[in-house]
C-alpha cells in the first residue's frame, strides 16, 4: 500500500475512532432525536440557511464513513425540514456520501482484491459490467440489505462511479420518502423497526425485481421478434437435432438421448469429425511412429547400439489409418443408434428456427445445435493457388516421403507435425511470422519446445512473413520478408498450419438472420444460444477454445440449455480449461501462465520445479522440462500451471482437478504419490512452494527450543 492510501486509511480510522471516543452516537438515536426536537426547531428558525447546510455535510460524512445513524438522521430531516426539503436534502446527501464510500473502497482495496482474486471473480466482473445497474437498483430498493455494505462491496467491482451514483439516487428515493415522511410524525414512532412493515418491504422487493423482470421480458420480446416471419410447426419430429457428428454433436446427441429426448444427429461426411479422421487420433498415431524413429537413433544413452530407421511412408500412413479404424466404433452410427439417436447422413441447411432440410427432406425440432466444427484456414497469399499444398485435413492421404517439407505456421499443429516429419527423416523448415513459436505460451516453455525441434533437425525461421509463392520450372519457392530483407525458401511439399475457420457455409445462417462474426462463426451468449433462441452452437464452430475436450464440455451446456432452458439455464464454465501441445517434450497448461497474468495485471508468485531433479525423469532419460505453478502472493491457491516434459498432458490432470475443486498446493503436498513416477513432480513443486513460505520466525524459536533441550 502506497503512502497516500495509507494516509487516507489512517485518516478514516481516526475519524471513526473520534466518533466513538466522544460518544457521538448518543445524538443519533431515536430517543435523543425526540428529546431534542424542540432545540433543533429553534436552531433551524434562528439559522434557516446554515442548518440545512450543516445537516447536509453531517449526513454526507456519516454515510461516507459508514457510521451508524443514517436512518435516524433521515427521520430528523422529516421532523426538522418537512417532507419536501427533507427528501431533497437526504436524497442528495445519502447518494453523495454513498458514492464517496464507494470511491474510497475502490481506491483503497479494488486493485488488491482484483489482483488477488481477479481470476476467480471474472464471471462476477462480467456480470457487474453487464447487469450491475439492475442489481444495484434492486439492492437499493430492498432495505433488508445494509446500505453501507453495498457501498463498500460495489467499490471492489468494475461498476462505474457515475452509474453507482445515479442508480443510488433513484433506487434510494422510495426508502427516503418513507423515512422522511415518518419523521414528520416523529412523536408517533416507537422504534425504527416499526417504520417498515413486512408488506412495505415486500413491495420494495417486488419493485426492485422489476428491472430484472423487465430485462427478461425484453429478452422475450427480442426472441419473438427474431422468430417473426417463420411458421412454427404444430408438432415436432424431434426435441433436439445436432448438426455435425464431431465431438460437439456426438456429446450433444448422447446427452439428449440419455435424458430420453428424441434426438437426431446429422452428418454429411464421416462420423467422429475432425478429431477421429484428420485431427487428434491420426496426428497422435503419427507422433508415436516418429517417437519410435527417434528412439532408434537415440539408444546409445541406454547402452544399446543405435540404428537408423528405414521409414516406409506408405506403410506408416496405412498404420495410422488402422488406428483410426480401431477407434472408429466408438463414434459409429451403430453405436449411436443403439443409444437411441437417429443418425441421418446428408448435408443440412437450417430453413427456419425449427426446421432443417437434409438433401431435400425437411425435419422439425424444438431446438437445434450447430456443431459443424472448423477446417484449416487457407491464407490469401499470391501464388498459393499455383502450388499444391497440404493441410491437417488432407495430409493423411500422403503415401510417400514429402522431401523438403515447408511448414507454414508455428502454432501447436505446425510444431507437432513439423517435429514428427523431421523425426521420420524429412527435411523440415518451419516458418513463423512472429518472434516466438507457440505465442500463447510463456517464452521459457516455448523455448524448450523450439530447442527440441531444432535438435530433431527442424529449421526454425521466426519473424518470417510470407509474401508470395512462385513456381520456377519444377521448383517451388516461398518468398518471405524478414527483419534483414527478403529471402527465398525452396520446398517440395507445403503444409499449411495457420489456424482454423468455422464451418458454416451452406447452413443457411444468413437467410435465417442468425448473427455471426467476421469469420462466419455464430455469436453465442453465455448459455451458447445464438441470436435465434431455438438455435445453439458448440465446439470449434464457436471458436472460443478449439479443442475436442472443450467441444464436449460446451456440448453438455448446449444440450441441457436447449432441452431444459425454459426451467433452468446454465452459463458455460470456462474457468478451468486445460490444453496440451503434443511435441516432444509436451507442453501442457491450465489456467493462467506468466504472460497472461502480466497482461491482466494479476499479482502472482511463480513456483518452479525442474524435471531434471526428479528420479523417474532421470531413469527415463527425460530430464528436459519443468513444472511451473502460479499462485496469489502468500497463498497456495492455484491460478495456473504449465508443465513442459514427457507426458505433460497426463501430469496436468492433477492441477485441473485441484483448480476445479479449490484444492491448493498444500493438499497436493499432503497426497502420497507413487515412487518413482513422473507424477511426483507435482508433489515436489508443491514442496518447493512450501519451502518458499516456511515460517522463518517460528523456526528460529524452534531452534532455540531444541538448543535448550540439548
Amino acid at each position: 500500500m502506497n503512502k497516500t492510501r495509507l494516509l487516507l486509511l489512517l485518516t478514516i480510522a481516526a475519524l471513526i475512532a473520534l466518533f466513538f471516543a466522544f460518544d457521538l452516537q448518543q445524538y443519533l438515536n431515536l430517543e435523543a432525536l425526540k428529546h431534542r426536537q424542540a432545540e433543533f426547531d429553534a436552531w433551524y428558525r434562528a439559522h434557516p440557511l446554515t442548518t440545512p447546510a450543516l445537516f447536509f455535510a453531517a449526513y454526507v460524512l456519516v454515510t461516507a464513513l459508514s457510521l451508524p445513524g443514517a436512518a435516524v438522521m433521515t427521520l430528523a430531516a422529516g421532523a426538522l425540514f418537512g417532507l419536501g426539503t427533507g427528501v431533497v436534502l437526504v436524497s442528495f446527501a445519502s447518494s453523495l456520501g454513498a458514492t464517496l464510500a464507494f470511491l474510497v473502497s475502490r481506491y483503497l482495496f479494488h486493485d488488491a482484491v482484483q489482483s488477488r482474486f481477479g481470476h476467480t471473480l471474472q464471471s462476477v466482473n462480467r456480470g457487474i459490467e453487464r447487469d450491475g445497474a439492475f442489481y444495484l437498483f434492486t439492492l437499493r430498493l430492498v432495505p433488508l440489505f445494509p446500505f453501507f455494505i453495498i457501498n463498500l462491496v460495489m467499490g471492489l467491482t468494475p461498476l462505474r462511479a457515475w452509474t453507482f451514483y445515479w442508480v443510488s439516487q433513484v433506487g434510494m428515493l422510495a426508502g427516503t420518502l418513507v423515512y422522511v415522511n415518518a419523521g414528520t410524525r416523529l412523536g408517533e414512532i416507537e422504534g425504527l423497526a416499526g417504520i417498515l412493515s413486512p408488506e412495505l418491504i415486500g413491495s420494495f422487493a417486488l419493485l426492485g425485481l422489476f428491472p430484472l423482470l423487465a430485462r427478461r421480458l425484453l429478452d422475450g420480446v427480442q426472441q419473438r421478434r427474431s422468430l417473426k416471419g417463420f411458421r412454427r410447426p404444430r408438432h415436432f419430429d424431434y426435441n433436439l437435432v445436432a448438426i455435425g457428428a464431431g465431438a460437439g454433436g456426438l456429446v450433444t446427441s448422447y446427452i439428449g438421448a440419455t435424458v430420453m429426448a428424441r434426438v437426431a444427429l446429422i452428418e454429411k461426411h464421416r462420423m467422429g469429425g475432425d478429431c477421429l479422421n484428420t485431427g487428434c487420433v491420426p496426428s497422435k498415431a503419427l507422433i508415436r511412429s516418429a517417437q519410435a524413429a527417434r528412439e532408434m537413433r537415440d539408444t546409445a544413452k541406454l547402452g544399446i547400439a543405435p540404428a537408423e530407421p528405414e521409414v516406409d511412408f506408405a506403410a506408416l500412413f496405412e498404420s495410422v489409418q488402422g488406428v483410426i479404424e480401431k477407434v472408429e466404433p466408438h463414434d459409429s452410427v451403430e453405436r449411436y443408434r443403439g443409444l437411441g439417436v437417429d443418425c441421418i447422413a446428408g448435408e443440412a441447411r437450417i430453413v427456419s428456427p425449427w426446421e432443417i432440410e437434409v438433401d431435400g427432406r425437411v425435419i422439425s425440432s424444438r431446438n437445434i445445435v450447430i456443431a459443424t466444427g472448423a477446417r484449416p484456414s487457407v491464407p490469401s497469399i499470391p501464388g498459393l493457388d499455383e502450388v499444391p499444398y497440404l493441410t491437417s485435413d488432407s495430409l493423411w492421404q500422403l503415401r510417400q516421403d514429402p522431401g523438403r517439407l515447408l511448414v507454414l505456421g508455428g502454432g501447436p499443429i505446425g510444431c507437432e507435425l513439423g517435429q514428427a516429419f523431421a523425426r521420420l527423416g524429412a527435411e523440415v523448415t518451419l516458418v513463423q511470422r512472429r518472434d516466438q513459436l507457440l505465442p500463447r505460451e510463456d517464452l521459457d516453455a516455448a523455448a524448450i519446445v523450439e530447442q527440441s525441434l531444432r535438435q530433431d533437425g527442424v529449421r526454425v525461421l521466426k519473424e518470417h512473413s510470407a509474401i508470395r509463392f512462385e513456381r520456377r520450372d519444377n521448383a517451388r519457392v516461398l518468398i518471405c520478408q524478414t527483419p534483414g530483407g527478403q529471402t527465398e525458401l525452396a520446398f517440395d511439399t507445403l503444409l499449411l498450419a495457420l489456424g482454423r475457420t468455422p464451418n458454416t457455409e451452406g447452413l443457411g445462417l444468413e437467410q435465417l438472420g442468425l448473427t455471426t462474426d467476421s469469420r462466419g462463426a455464430p455469436l453465442v451468449d453465455a448459455h451458447l444460444r445464438t441470436s435465434i433462441p431455438t438455435v445453439y452452437a458448440a465446439g470449434d464452430v464457436v471458436g472460443h477454445y478449439q479443442f475436442t475436450h472443450t467441444a464436449a464440455h460446451q456440448a453438455w451446456y448446449a444440450a441441457v440449455n436447449a432441452l431444459f432452458g425454459a426451467v433452468k439455464r446454465f452459463r458455460v464454465d470456462y474457468s478451468v480449461i486445460p490444453w496440451c501441445t503434443f511435441t516432444a517434450p509436451e507442453l501442457a497448461r491450465v489456467g493462467l501462465n506468466e504472460k497472461e497474468a502480466a497482461e491482466r495485471g494479476i499479482a502472482h508468485e511463480v513456483t518452479r520445479f525442474e524435471l531434471g531433479e526428479l528420479d523417474r525423469a532421470i531413469t527415463d532419460r527425460h530430464e528436459r522440462g519443468f513444472v511451473k505453478v502460479l499462485t496469489p502472493p502468500g497463498s497456495d491457491r492455484i491460478l495456473g500451471a504449465t508443465i513442459v516434459g514427457a507426458h505433460a498432458g497426463d501430469l496436468l490432470a492433477e492441477y485441473v482437478l485441484a483448480m476445479k475443486h479449490g484444492l491448493g498446493l498444500n493438499k497436493i503436498l499432503g497426497t502420497i504419490h507413487v515412487y518413482p513416477t513422473l507424477s511426483e513432480a507435482s508433489k515436489y513443486a508443491a514442496g518447493e512452494w512450501k519451502r518458499n513460505h516456511k515460517p522463518e520466525r517460528l523456526l528460529r524459536w524452534l531452534k532455540r527450543y531444541h538448543d535448550w533441550r540439548r
